[in-house]
């Protein structure tokens, strides 16, 4: 196995295990991520992301599907089972991972996911309805940027 695939399969495995601090272990310093719900972080920001979503997600469950990496790049497929707190329904996200690496760390990471999928689960109803909207995306980055920005990292 490429030692960036081994990365890769061990980023998830701590994710798996709640494992935030193991997980930022495997950035750059100026790491970029992105997904839908968080368009752009950069370095300490995208490790709080993922403390924050470690500490939170008590009941999260992360399946890695398949990945693959050269000295360059990589990708993943995985699946995140777990209860959305803020109206406590069930969500299974599918997500498609592309890596960047430099040096043994990942510098780049861009997730990508269905965003009204996921909002017609998270939200219910009102992701049914609007999840497809540019207006419900930007209510869900302004919310989800907001409690980043309100999480102290212990």
């Amino acid at each position: 196995m490429h030692p960036n695939a081994a990365l890769i399969r061990d980023f998830y495995t701590r994710f798996g295990r709640r494992d935030g601090e193991g997980m930022v272990a495997l950035y750059a310093d100026d790491v970029v991520f992105s997904d839908p719900v968080f368009p752009e972080l950069r370095g300490e920001q995208a490790r709080n992301m993922w403390r924050m979503l470690c500490a939170r997600g008590k009941d999260l469950r992360i399946d890695l599907g398949a990945f693959d990496a050269d000295d360059k790049r990589g990708t993943a497929r995985w699946d995140a089972h777990y209860l959305f707190s803020a109206t406590g329904r069930r969500v299974w996200n599918q997500v498609s991972a592309s890596f960047e690496f430099r040096d043994g760390l990942i510098v780049r990471h861009t997730d990508v996911f269905s965003f009204w999928r996921w909002s017609r689960q998270a939200l219910g109803p009102a992701g049914l309805l609007l999840g497809w909207t540019g207006f419900l995306q930007r209510k869900v980055q302004a919310n989800a940027a907001k409690g980043l920005a309100e999480f102290k990292p212990r």
